[in-house]
């Protein structure tokens, strides 16, 4: 028997092709879940077809297969396409496993409970800071951020301390990459001089302040958790109403909280920076 024949035995007509086609579906409804990840605003079938430079036949047809999986879900108002919960469950599952989150939960709890505030933790992603775990204030007024939403490294108290943190050339290039940085509110720093000082001020406290910087009339302080090389991983917060967390509460908020994120730092076997 030939070697060709040989390969062939056993082998359905086809079954190179298929196995492509179907390496080829997957890889492409893998790309529309990173960009619907990125937009957690969501995205038209439009938006999602130029970018993932795909017919809208092909993309809607992808669309429908990760909807019946639980992957995506489609607003019925304006027709927009977000995450859905099972996408959330598996980029979570990656995170758990990695303890920071399920090791975080319970000082979290222990912020709110001393503190009777908001209380979260995030990581960096590029540019922004990406929540992914909350405990809420009982308090009627609170704050409330939906788990796996972004905001500006430099203008959230979480990626303030993130950023604080970074290696210096890394952070140097982050905020001197040309791209102008978003004023989220009139208090926002954006100006990298004004940053970089901002910086240097945490780095000497230990905890980062948000003083209306991403939403008018919120305070917020953040203190970052360390890796077993002195990196930042992730980074927790304490956030409220100006009304409960005045300038005096604010300053006194962050010795506890950068407490906390030193205790969760041991917990999970990290390094204090020097």
């Amino acid at each position: 028997m030939s070697e060709a024949k040989r390969r062939s035995v056993g082998r359905p007509a086809g079954a190179t092709k298929a196995s492509g086609g179907h390496s080829q579906s997957l890889v492409r409804g893998l790309t529309l879940l990173e960009y619907l990840s990125a937009s957690p605003l969501g995205l038209a079938l439009s938006e999602l077809a130029e970018m993932a430079d795909l017919a809208p036949s092909t993309t809607h047809r992808l669309l429908q297969a990760l909807q019946s999986q639980g992957f995506v879900t489609q607003e019925s108002e304006q027709g927009l396409w977000r995450i859905d919960v099972k996408t959330f469950r598996i980029g979570n599952s990656f995170l758990e496993a990695r303890d920071v989150v399920a090791k975080s939960r319970p000082f979290l709890r222990r912020l709110t409970a001393e503190t009777g505030e908001t209380a979260n933790l995030g990581i960096r992603d590029g540019a922004t800071a990406v929540f992914l775990a909350q405990n809420e204030s009982p308090q009627m007024m609170r704050m409330i951020t939906r788990l796996g939403s972004r905001a500006p490294l430099h203008a959230s108290g979480v990626g303030k301390a993130l950023l604080a943190c970074m290696d210096n050339d890394e952070r140097s290039a982050l905020l001197t990459s040309g791209a102008e940085l978003a004023r989220v509110t009139k208090n926002t720093l954006y100006q990298p001089e004004a940053l970089e000082a901002e910086m240097a001020a945490i780095r000497a406290q230990g905890f980062a302040c948000d003083r209306e910087e991403h939403a008018i009339g919120l305070h917020c302080v953040a203190a970052c958790i360390f890796d077993e090389h002195a990196t930042p991983l992730a980074a927790i917060s304490v956030s409220g109403p100006m009304a409960r967390i005045p300038e005096e509460r604010l300053l006194a908020l962050g010795a506890l909280v950068r407490q906390i994120a030193d205790e969760i730092t041991q917990q999970l076997g990290g390094q204090l920076p020097r």
